[in-house]
């Protein structure tokens, strides 16, 4: 039975373990790119920020697919919350296809805090699963410790 209370449908307040398992695998090439970059061979550096970079752009746009997908479920979507969705989306491509002109400290920062104004607007939706923002809260710290990683990398260089 679904209950709403602060927003929130509250269906299930803890997500399953398969959900856990399919999203910390998909958490994974965050740490393992920004260790790479970081620690890693020299010659593995670059491809390693190509794969940071282009994976965090890959999850924004994952991330305002599932805001557009929550809220086309509704009954009467509101038009202001689907052109929401795609900003995040929008923002990642920017900065990919700033690379090359813009200084890479520069993107990962652009990264880390389209990531956090996505979690914050995660947090601030109405009619989302309970369990979504502790979900999206352990998948973003993730996401920007990682970036956080390669940015002050990126910072020596």
């Amino acid at each position: 039975m679904e209950t709403h209370t602060d927003g929130h449908v509250h269906a299930e307040a803890s997500a399953p373990r398969p959900l856990w398992a399919i999203a910390l695998f998909g958490l994974a090439p965050f740490p393992a790119a920004a260790l790479i970059y970081v620690y890693g061979p020299g010659d593995l550096s670059g491809p390693a920020l190509t794969v940071l970079l282009t994976w965090s752009a890959i999850v924004l746009g994952f991330l305002g697919g599932i805001r557009w997908g929550l809220e086309s479920a509704r009954a009467t979507p509101r038009w202001t919350r689907l052109a929401a969705s795609v900003i995040s989306p929008t923002v990642a491509w920017t900065l990919i296809f700033a690379r090359g002109s813009v200084e890479t400290s520069w993107l990962l920062f652009g990264f880390m805090a389209a990531f956090i104004l996505q979690w914050l607007y995660d947090h601030a939706a109405p009619d989302v699963p309970a369990r979504y923002p502790r979900l999206m809260t352990s998948l973003t710290l993730g996401a920007c410790v990682s970036l956080a990683l390669a940015l002050e990398q990126a910072l020596r260089m």
